[in-house]
């Protein structure tokens, strides 16, 4: 293709807009356009970008046997009401009335629409397994829509859904779509890990996230420095070292703490270490009010709560609701005394002589031990942080930044119970199918794609995910050699399947530098009347400081071995 003839908007200036790198970068190289909040225009620079991401994705999903459907966008209510989200989805569910007056919503995810085709269409455990998948646009109504593409409110989703026959099958499955998340996010060019995840809306028993590390993530994934467990902050837990039990109660005292509220107030007024206070929370939840206890120097980790209580809703108490519940004011909680029930991270465990709120304004309660109150048990509850132990091999936690661009459940029966999707088995009994989903973020991976490689002068995009993998820039279109020359490496190029671009553009050298700098196009040649006098032309690569003179005779071969080597796994 030539530059001259392409729709390319490059901006010099960086949009007020834009937050994040991939955002300005993608606004600045003609990737994207913005049309209303959240919702931005692919144009044909980042459309050869998202369009190669999904071939990777295609062949992937194919060789794992998964086959390909499309779905509609817009969904029936009843499909929602069977899976029991109608309600409980939260008003990211876009919905909406059409004239005939039936509900209907804008799909954010396809489990009930493939789940209501499978269950109709197979009936026989000879059907089994099966994998179908789709690439497609979801829509979910963010509060904040931000970031560009990479927490939009329409955007592009590979979605795929497995049958099987029994939990073992499901295993199967699970592993075969961890193995081709994998091999995608390796042919896409792109440094990433795998880290277990919480399910959130989905549902399901287990699941795995795909994070592009970067340093301008907004995600924090925690890894050990010994082992290779990993998971995001949502779903990781610390090792505990447990200690020798020992039955001590009724030394504590009451002690006057006027004026002090927070935790470093209190350890300050106290002269002790803040891990030697103990906060007490109190939540409000759908199943009533509840305290959690956590060491004073960490936080309670809401997530782990929710799902350690099957919670539908939790929030933290107001003021009133603590005072009707403890008898003292916010910031002055304890657990002795409290008739509500009490959870406690694992660190409780092993915390002697520690301090608590009093239940009474200005008093706190010092030299408390575990036995001096009751709590239905201790559990995971803290967010981890760097240096807890892992809890795999008490090895160190460590925290990275990472965005997320896959995510992969185990979903069981949760969707096959609730909407009866079911089969008969080689005795011809009924049984329900067990079921998993597995979705790519396809455009946030080419803006992750972007926050992992850029530099000052623009985009540095992996040369399988990159617009074009060759730019052949001719330095004066007035000298006919050169342009004879361009041309022929151009359409030699091509012949090698190679995706080249050549820039015609009766521009200054610089102009045509800086823009395929700015777009990423990881190979430049470069053909100038000096060099060609001497029979070379440069070679440059995007992430390389110094070019590279070759001859002319030899730069066909030396641009196609780059491309093969840089494209193989």
């Amino acid at each position: 293709m030539l530059f001259s003839k392409m729709f390319i908007p490059t901006m010099k200036e960086v949009p007020k807009e834009a937050e994040v790198v991939s955002h300005k970068l993608m606004l600045r190289a003609g990737y994207i356009r913005r049309l209303a909040s959240g919702i931005y225009t692919w144009l044909p620079m980042g459309l050869k970008s998202l369009r190669k991401v999904e071939q990777i994705i295609r062949e992937e999903m194919n060789k794992k046997s998964a086959q390909e459907i499309l779905m509609p966008v817009v969904q029936p209510k009843e499909l929602w009401v069977e899976s029991k989200r109608w309600e409980k989805y939260g008003k990211e569910l876009l919905r909406f009335v059409d004239r005939n007056d039936r509900e209907l919503c804008l799909a954010p995810t396809h489990e009930e629409v493939v789940t209501d085709l499978v269950r109709r269409e197979v009936k026989s455990y000879k059907e089994l397994p099966l994998n179908l998948y789709q690439i497609q646009t979801k829509f979910r109504d963010e509060i904040r829509p931000r970031f560009g593409v990479m927490r939009g409110r329409e955007f592009s989703m590979k979605d795929a859904y497995s049958f099987d026959m029994d939990e073992a099958g499901a295993e199967r499955s699970y592993m075969d779509m961890y193995d081709a998340y994998v091999n995608i996010f390796k042919r896409c060019g792109l440094r990433f890990k795998p880290v277990e995840a919480d399910t959130g809306q989905i549902g399901g028993s287990f699941s795995h996230e795909f994070m592009v590390l970067a340093d301008t993530g907004e995600d924090t994934i925690i890894s050990c420095d010994t082992c290779g467990y990993a998971a995001n902050l949502e779903k990781a837990e610390a090792g505990f070292v447990g200690r020798e039990k020992r039955v001590r109660n009724g030394n504590y005292m009451r002690v006057e703490t006027p004026g002090q509220r927070k935790v470093e107030e209190v350890a300050s007024f106290l002269q002790v270490m803040p891990d030697k206070l103990l906060k007490t929370m109190i939540y409000r939840t759908d199943k009533g009010v509840i305290g959690v206890l956590v060491k004073g120097d960490r936080e309670i980790n809401e997530t782990k709560l929710v799902n350690l209580l099957s919670l539908d809703y939790l929030e933290l108490a107001d003021a009133y609701t603590i005072e009707e519940v403890t008898g003292g004011p916010l910031g002055f909680s304890g657990p002795i005394g409290l008739k509500i029930p009490l959870y406690a991270d694992s660190d409780v465990q092993s915390m002697e002589d520690f301090v608590i709120g009093g239940n009474e304004e200005d008093v706190h309660v010092v030299d408390v031990n575990v036995d001096d109150f009751k709590v239905e048990g201790f559990y995971a509850l803290k967010v981890v942080k760097d240096g807890d132990l892992c809890p795999k091999c008490k090895g160190t936690l460590l925290s990275t930044r990472g965005i997320e661009v896959g995510h992969i459940f185990k979903l069981g029966l949760k969707y096959s119970e609730a909407m009866n999707a079911t089969f008969l088995d080689k005795d011809g009994k009924e049984r329900h199918m067990v079921m998993g989903c597995y979705g790519i973020g396809v455009g946030r991976t080419v803006a992750a794609a972007i926050e992992q490689g850029y530099d000052e002068n623009g985009i540095v995009l992996p040369i399988a995910i990159a617009p074009f993998e060759v730019n052949v820039l001719p330095v004066n279109n007035s000298h006919a050699e050169s342009m004879e020359l361009a041309d022929n490496v151009y359409k030699a190029l091509m012949n090698k399947n190679i995706d080249v671009v050549m820039d015609d553009r009766d521009e200054r050298p610089g102009v045509k530098f800086k823009d395929c700098d700015l777009i990423g196009i990881p190979l430049r040649v470069t053909i100038g009347e000096r060099n060609l006098k001497e029979g070379y032309v440069e070679l440059k690569v995007r992430n390389e400081k110094e070019s590279q003179k070759i001859k002319k005779e030899d730069i066909i071969g030396r641009v196609v071995s780059y491309v093969e080597e840089s494209k193989s796994v």
